[in-house]
Protein backbone atom coordinates (compact mmCIF):
# COMPACT_ATOMS: atom_id res chain seq x y z
CA UNK A 1 0.00 0.00 0.00
CA UNK A 2 1.20 3.41 -0.84
CA UNK A 3 0.68 6.53 0.83
CA UNK A 4 0.64 10.10 -0.35
CA UNK A 5 3.49 11.80 1.64
CA UNK A 6 2.61 14.36 4.41
CA UNK A 7 4.27 17.87 3.67
CA UNK A 8 7.09 17.71 5.49
CA UNK A 9 8.39 13.96 4.52
CA UNK A 10 8.10 15.66 0.92
CA UNK A 11 9.96 18.15 1.94
CA UNK A 12 12.55 15.68 3.12
CA UNK A 13 12.61 13.57 -0.19
CA UNK A 14 12.88 16.94 -2.01
CA UNK A 15 15.47 17.45 -0.19
CA UNK A 16 17.63 14.66 -0.73
CA UNK A 17 16.82 14.44 -3.94
CA UNK A 18 18.25 18.18 -4.40
CA UNK A 19 21.60 17.16 -2.09
CA UNK A 20 21.77 13.46 -4.48
CA UNK A 21 21.64 16.01 -8.17
CA UNK A 22 24.48 18.56 -6.33
CA UNK A 23 26.69 15.71 -5.57
CA UNK A 24 26.28 14.15 -8.70
CA UNK A 25 27.10 17.76 -10.52
CA UNK A 26 30.30 17.93 -8.45
CA UNK A 27 31.47 14.94 -8.97
CA UNK A 28 30.75 14.93 -12.80
CA UNK A 29 32.92 18.52 -12.26
CA UNK A 30 35.74 16.96 -10.28
CA UNK A 31 36.02 14.54 -13.06
CA UNK A 32 35.83 16.61 -15.83
CA UNK A 33 32.30 16.40 -17.29
CA UNK A 34 29.75 19.33 -16.98
CA UNK A 35 32.50 22.07 -16.54
CA UNK A 36 30.54 24.98 -17.78
CA UNK A 37 33.18 27.34 -17.20
CA UNK A 38 35.77 25.90 -19.39
CA UNK A 39 35.99 24.84 -22.86
CA UNK A 40 33.48 22.11 -24.27
CA UNK A 41 36.15 19.53 -24.82
CA UNK A 42 35.47 16.49 -27.63
CA UNK A 43 36.88 13.70 -29.48
CA UNK A 44 35.78 12.42 -32.65
CA UNK A 45 36.59 8.97 -33.26
CA UNK A 46 37.48 7.77 -36.86
CA UNK A 47 36.82 3.94 -37.78
CA UNK A 48 35.90 3.61 -41.24
CA UNK A 49 38.14 5.31 -43.57
CA UNK A 50 37.99 8.26 -45.80
CA UNK A 51 34.03 8.74 -46.62
CA UNK A 52 33.79 9.50 -42.62
CA UNK A 53 36.81 11.36 -42.36
CA UNK A 54 36.06 13.85 -44.55
CA UNK A 55 32.57 13.72 -43.17
CA UNK A 56 34.31 14.67 -39.07
CA UNK A 57 36.36 16.98 -41.05
CA UNK A 58 33.62 19.00 -42.05
CA UNK A 59 32.12 18.44 -38.64
CA UNK A 60 35.06 19.90 -36.55
CA UNK A 61 35.04 23.26 -39.22
CA UNK A 62 31.90 23.74 -38.38
CA UNK A 63 32.42 23.09 -34.56
CA UNK A 64 35.11 25.33 -34.85
CA UNK A 65 33.15 27.94 -36.32
CA UNK A 66 30.50 28.06 -33.77
CA UNK A 67 32.68 27.82 -30.78
CA UNK A 68 36.68 28.49 -31.35
CA UNK A 69 37.54 27.74 -27.90
CA UNK A 70 36.65 23.65 -28.13
CA UNK A 71 39.23 21.69 -27.28
CA UNK A 72 38.82 18.79 -30.10
CA UNK A 73 40.92 16.01 -30.41
CA UNK A 74 40.36 13.41 -33.72
CA UNK A 75 41.51 9.13 -32.64
CA UNK A 76 41.72 7.00 -35.64
CA UNK A 77 41.92 3.42 -35.36
CA UNK A 78 41.24 0.87 -38.47
CA UNK A 79 40.25 2.21 -41.54
CA UNK A 80 40.01 5.69 -39.76
CA UNK A 81 43.69 6.26 -39.76
CA UNK A 82 44.11 6.28 -43.71
CA UNK A 83 42.99 10.45 -43.86
CA UNK A 84 46.13 10.60 -41.57
CA UNK A 85 48.57 9.06 -43.90
CA UNK A 86 51.37 10.93 -46.13
CA UNK A 87 49.58 11.00 -49.89
CA UNK A 88 45.91 10.22 -48.59
CA UNK A 89 43.03 12.23 -50.43
CA UNK A 90 39.32 12.23 -49.96
CA UNK A 91 36.15 11.75 -52.94
CA UNK A 92 37.21 15.04 -54.73
CA UNK A 93 41.06 14.21 -54.72
CA UNK A 94 41.97 16.88 -52.37
CA UNK A 95 44.63 15.69 -50.04
CA UNK A 96 43.81 15.20 -46.41
CA UNK A 97 47.23 17.08 -45.52
CA UNK A 98 46.76 20.33 -46.15
CA UNK A 99 42.77 20.29 -44.16
CA UNK A 100 44.89 18.40 -41.07
CA UNK A 101 47.41 21.08 -41.13
CA UNK A 102 44.78 23.77 -41.20
CA UNK A 103 43.02 22.54 -38.40
CA UNK A 104 46.03 21.25 -36.65
CA UNK A 105 47.32 25.34 -36.46
CA UNK A 106 43.83 26.24 -34.47
CA UNK A 107 44.68 23.31 -32.12
CA UNK A 108 42.94 20.35 -32.95
CA UNK A 109 45.04 17.27 -31.84
CA UNK A 110 44.92 14.14 -34.48
CA UNK A 111 46.15 10.59 -32.82
CA UNK A 112 46.85 7.68 -34.84
CA UNK A 113 46.42 3.97 -33.23
CA UNK A 114 49.84 2.37 -33.28
CA UNK A 115 47.69 -0.99 -32.94
CA UNK A 116 46.26 -0.09 -36.38
CA UNK A 117 49.69 0.79 -37.90
CA UNK A 118 51.79 -2.43 -36.54
CA UNK A 119 48.90 -4.73 -37.23
CA UNK A 120 48.81 -3.06 -40.64
CA UNK A 121 52.53 -2.95 -41.63
CA UNK A 122 52.28 0.48 -42.05
CA UNK A 123 55.71 2.21 -40.89
CA UNK A 124 55.45 5.31 -38.89
CA UNK A 125 56.45 7.52 -40.74
CA UNK A 126 53.74 8.03 -42.89
CA UNK A 127 51.88 9.30 -40.62
CA UNK A 128 51.38 13.42 -40.54
CA UNK A 129 53.34 15.15 -39.49
CA UNK A 130 50.37 17.01 -37.55
CA UNK A 131 49.69 13.59 -36.30
CA UNK A 132 50.91 11.68 -33.57
CA UNK A 133 50.72 8.27 -32.74
CA UNK A 134 49.39 6.96 -29.41
CA UNK A 135 49.33 2.98 -28.02
CA UNK A 136 45.79 2.11 -28.59
CA UNK A 137 43.05 3.87 -30.52
CA UNK A 138 40.45 2.62 -28.52
CA UNK A 139 42.13 3.13 -25.40
CA UNK A 140 42.51 6.66 -25.98
CA UNK A 141 39.15 7.75 -26.99
CA UNK A 142 38.08 5.63 -23.92
CA UNK A 143 40.58 7.63 -21.50
CA UNK A 144 39.34 10.58 -23.15
CA UNK A 145 35.59 10.24 -22.55
CA UNK A 146 36.25 8.48 -19.16
CA UNK A 147 38.94 10.12 -17.59
CA UNK A 148 38.99 13.42 -18.98
CA UNK A 149 35.25 14.38 -19.95
CA UNK A 150 35.35 14.67 -23.56
CA UNK A 151 32.15 14.51 -25.64
CA UNK A 152 32.31 11.70 -28.10
CA UNK A 153 30.78 11.83 -31.47
CA UNK A 154 31.22 9.19 -34.02
CA UNK A 155 30.25 10.77 -37.48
Amino acid sequence: MTSTPTPIRRKVLLASAAAGAAAFSTSARAAGRADADGPVRVVYHITQGDAQASRCLGNVRNHLSAEPTAKIVVVGNGAGIDFMLNGAVDGKGAEFAGLVGGLASQGVSFRVCNNTLTNRKIAKDRVLLDASIVPSGVSEAANLQYREGYAYICP
